[in-house]
């Protein structure tokens, strides 16, 4: 809508471009219609995507890098912790290398309810991922990990304006 479309890669760009944002939209207007089912407001749906996110990797997260990554204080972190666990979505297990160090991991009932709830979505997906090739889908995977890293770049950008601070226009 708002890209020059003189050539064929200027209509893809475009179209990319507003296929990635009804993408974020649908994804987004998903996620809340599983947080309202389980009483989980938009943070909390943060907060069990960077958990599942960290597991996913194999590196369980921290409060204090939860924290991080959603860009709340240590007090907000520890109320949202709490909460998430006390709701079942989260359980907490010390590190046994360090007693001291904490991480969070899915709670089975969490695990449970997120099945139950994103299979058929999954189900959709494998579907569509399986009428492309394997070298079509290295190709969408190094574009979307791309993607991923510029919206995170971004997203960090903005965190670090501070509201009080005046913009100066660039130059």
């Amino acid at each position: 809508m708002y890209r020059r479309r003189d050539s064929r890669r200027d209509q893809l760009v475009a179209e990319i471009t507003n296929d990635l944002r009804r993408y974020s939209v649908d994804a987004q207007h998903i996620g809340h219609a599983f947080a309202g089912l389980h009483g989980l407001n938009p943070t909390d749906l943060h907060a069990l995507i960077a958990v599942m996110d960290a597991e996913l990797l194999g590196t369980p997260i921290t409060p204090g890098r939860l924290g991080e990554q959603l860009n709340l204080s240590s007090g907000s972190v520890t109320a949202l912790v709490d909460r998430l666990e006390r709701a079942g979505h989260i359980r907490r297990d010390r590190d046994t290398a360090d007693r001291r160090k904490v991480f969070l991991h899915y709670a089975d009932r969490g695990a449970a309810l997120a099945r139950e709830f994103f299979q058929p979505l999954g189900r959709r997906t494998d579907r569509v991922m399986a009428d492309f090739g394997d070298a079509e889908l290295e190709i969408v995977h190094r574009f979307m990990a791309t993607m991923v890293t510029a919206m995170r770049e971004h997203r960090d950008t903005v965190r670090a304006v501070r509201p009080d601070s005046p913009r100066r226009p660039a130059g």
